[in-house]
């Protein structure tokens, strides 16, 4: 009899993926920034399309920009 090992091998296909930092409050500021999550529109626009590197990165920018 043949064993099989039915075990999942994590892959980047099944990486858990960063989750988004909106909070609701969906509402663009003159400079096209939401001002509940601090992102801009393009990064709103491309979140779904970034890899988790690219997604930490918008959400280290959101933090310096709710630090402003």
């Amino acid at each position: 009899m043949m064993s099989v090992n039915k075990e999942a091998k994590p892959t980047q296909n099944n990486a858990v993926q960063v989750a988004s930092p909106c909070i609701r409050h969906c509402c663009l500021d003159n400079n096209d920034i939401c001002v509940g999550c601090k992102r801009t529109l393009q990064e709103i626009i491309d979140w779904q399309s970034f890899d988790n590197e690219q997604k930490n990165a918008v959400i280290r920018a959101c933090q310096s920009r709710k630090a402003c």
